[in-house]
């Protein structure tokens, strides 16, 4: 199983830019490389262990979410396909195919844009002790993974490697990187995560969930980057078994967070180990969300 887990890029041709939790950037001069790992994070732990092709599952829903969305906002794909890399590239392709992806330089909006369909996690957990979600006032008596009455936009700051990302409200959203972007960035996040939520919902997945990620690009354009609405940024529940009032069975790494909880992880590195019972339920997850989302199968 673990001959199919990538856990670092080796491309020594190639500028290494940063590696974040999952993905390694590299900068080719006028383009950056995006390469999705099979890493795997969680409680913002990078856990010593990946679950097999969950970079190449990631980097085809996102590409998939791109072009679904890209009448809402535009994106920074420029190609997904190796042949279509510089020249420089083509010597990694065995690495690179599949789980890559060149994209537009931005400057990155320092800001993660979480929307918010369901209560639930952090959400859920503030609403208990406040009856507010990251600030909004919500009807009283809802319950657990109750859906709520609109999709909600609450920022969070983005958090280095290591450290923790931290809920703050639109306002000072707005002190950070601009009324007119954030206005932009949560106009775009909701309808992203209304067109997209239908399509799911359709096809048997309730995204509970997610979080999105912006950059002005040298035009001065407001676009999509990084990833988006894969089970790393977002809770993708499946329909059948929804039922509000309590916690629900998930497609997402939920289910590596339930095993983390279960024996007590204090969400400090180091990391414990993960059984292999965990990294196969895990891939046989993620591998059904893309089926299902996207009909492609991964042989």
């Amino acid at each position: 199983m673990n001959s199919n887990v990538i856990l670092q890029t080796e491309m020594n041709q190639l500028n290494l830019l940063k590696k974040g939790k999952v993905r390694d950037v590299y900068d080719l001069g006028e383009y950056y490389l995006i390469v999705s790992t099979d890493r795997l994070s969680a409680f913002d732990v990078i856990m010593n262990q990946g679950i097999p092709d969950k970079g190449k599952i990631l980097n085809t829903i996102s590409t998939f979410w791109f072009e679904y969305t890209k009448d809402i906002i535009n994106n920074h794909i420029v190609s997904t396909s190796v042949d279509g890399y510089p020249e420089v590239c083509f010597q990694y392709k065995q690495q690179l195919d599949g789980r890559s992806m060149l994209v537009k330089k931005t400057k990155v909006i320092p800001i993660e844009c979480i929307v918010r369909g369901y209560l639930s996690g952090t959400g859920w957990n503030d609403y208990k002790e406040t009856g507010k979600l990251c600030g909004y006032t919500l009807p009283q008596g809802l319950v657990e993974s109750e859906r709520l009455p609109n999709p909600i936009f609450t920022p969070s700051t983005k958090a280095e490697i290591g450290d923790h990302d931290e809920n703050i409200s639109v306002e000072k959203a707005k002190s950070i990187a601009g009324e007119e972007v954030i206005t932009k960035m949560e106009r775009a996040a909701i309808n992203i995560f209304n067109k997209c939520s239908a399509y799911a919902l359709e096809r048997g997945i309730i995204i509970a969930d997610t979080k999105m990620e912006f950059g002005i690009d040298e035009t001065g354009e407001l676009i999509i980057i990084d990833e988006l609405l894969t089970p790393d940024s977002s809770r993708f529940w499946p329909l059948s078994n929804y039922g509000k009032g309590r916690g629900q069975q998930s497609y997402d790494k939920q289910f590596v967070r339930d095993f983390l909880i279960s024996i007590n992880f204090n969400k400090q590195p180091p990391p414990p180990e993960l059984p292999d019972e965990i990294i196969s339920k895990t891939r046989e997850k993620y591998s059904e969300v893309l089926e299902i989302l996207t009909g492609r199968i991964l042989y």
